[in-house]
């Protein structure tokens, strides 16, 4: 990975991959606590000015590769590295843009920065509900929006792919496989089911096998407050229900 901070030859974070990265394994040490004013979530988006640089400063806690723990300061880690591969400013802060969000027409789309100019990725993402879907959409047709091909071939079913280090297979690469244990109940959804979960109880929920996207903008404080898995239950019923034509 091009961080610079690991690049010693005694530094054991060069081995982390970016493949470990997207899949939450990398074995750095990182306590997201969101609801603790000193946990390291709420340091690095509220107290750093470099999230990304916070994140890659952590010590390593398992080998990587080994061990599962959701971070969000794995995704501002892959934010830097962009940033560093792309080496220009103009470049990085137009990216986003330029690569996805106008290329499906997510025109209200925006990615705060911090105070470096990097984009914080992990959590500082605002969209309209509809153009959340544009980007449910987007999965759901495997990375092809109205006969072009956005995401790279195979790159849809690789994050759909359990991450190797999560023994309940509750992760890919980037995405939900599973509804968190707070935010589902006894509901099933279909086995292709994956999710982009957001803060306190935002969902974009996609289904490929029934050509759906269900998008929740909710705000849910507390605990088992919202059951996004026996709401999209509901809607599959409610259109299964619906007469259709010849």
């Amino acid at each position: 990975m091009p961080i610079r901070e690991w690049q010693a030859a005694d530094d054991p974070r060069r081995a982390i991959t970016l493949d470990q990265l997207l899949r939450m394994s990398s074995g750095l040490e990182f306590d997201e606590s969101a609801w603790n004013p000193v946990s390291d979530v709420t340091v690095m988006l509220l107290g750093r000015p470099d999230a990304g640089l916070f994140a890659a400063r952590k010590r390593l806690a398992a080998t990587p590769g080994t061990v599962w723990q959701y971070s969000s300061g794995t995704t501002n880690i892959i934010s830097r590295a962009i940033r560093a591969v792309l080496n220009d400013h103009a470049m990085y802060a137009e990216f986003p843009r330029r690569a996805l969000f106008d290329r499906i027409a997510m025109s209200s789309a925006l990615i705060e920065t911090d105070a470096s100019g990097a984009f914080i990725g992990s959590s500082f993402g605002y969209a309209t509900a509809r153009d959340w879907a544009r980007l449910g959409l987007l999965y759901v047709n495997d990375g092809v929006w109205e006969g072009e091909r956005i995401l790279p071939e195979g790159w849809v079913a690789y994050t759909r792919t359990p991450a190797p280090a999560d023994p309940l297979e509750r992760y890919g690469a980037h995405v939900w496989l599973k509804v968190a244990d707070n935010y589902s109940g006894d509901a099933v959804l279909p086995a292709d089911a994956f999710h982009a979960t957001g803060h306190a109880g935002q969902f974009v929920t996609m289904i490929p096998s029934a050509h759906l996207v269900v998008v929740r903008l909710g705000l849910t404080r507390y605990p088992n407050a919202w059951d996004q898995t026996a709401f999209v239950r509901d809607v599959l019923n409610a259109l299964e229900a619906v007469p259709r034509g010849d």
